[in-house]
């Protein structure tokens, strides 16, 4: 996804989608290992839409703070 589409969606959106990636990232790397998967750069992917929403949630996250 992009940075936009994750910036329209409220915390609470953003935190069930952050679990769900979390939990999918799991399971790839657990089918990786099996042998399963074979299109590695899915697991980059989903890596990096993690980061940018944990990015999103701190930037929040501090302008709440200030």
């Amino acid at each position: 996804m992009k940075a936009s589409e994750f910036r329209s969606r409220s915390n609470n959106e953003l935190g069930k989608t952050l679990r769900d990636e979390r939990e999918r990232l799991g399971s790839l790397r657990f089918d990786l290992s099996s042998g399963k998967i074979k299109n590695v750069r899915e697991i980059s992917k989903l890596k990096k839409d993690i980061a940018r929403i944990n990015t999103l949630l701190n930037e929040r996250k501090r302008e709440d703070i200030k």
